[in-house]
């Protein structure tokens, strides 16, 4: 399973281990992945998605995941996240 967020896309990143002596090694900053059940009001749909802490707290922000993808621009969602939101603005202009 790919260390990436199904919302935003976040993903692993790199970076150095600095020493004391000022020696650097290469390592890896792991977004922190949990896995959630989010409610869609418009659809009246439990997504359950794996995103990182991070976008959790700015769906909880925007009030939900229908709000948050609404004002979402598409280029910082993932495909599956544009799936959702197009399914959502069906449902909410019918």
């Amino acid at each position: 399973m790919a260390k990436k967020c199904e919302i935003s896309g976040t993903g692993v990143m790199s970076g150095n281990n600095v020493s004391h002596a000022n020696n650097r090694t290469r390592r890896r900053f792991l977004p922190n992945l949990q896995v959630v059940s989010l409610l869609s009001e418009a659809l009246g749909k439990v997504y359950k998605l794996r995103i990182c802490t991070k976008t959790l707290r700015s769906i909880e922000h925007k009030g939900g995941l229908d709000a948050y993808l609404m004002a979402t621009p598409d280029g910082k969602l993932t495909d599956e996240a544009k799936k959702i939101k197009k399914v959502i603005a069906g449902k909410v202009t019918a």
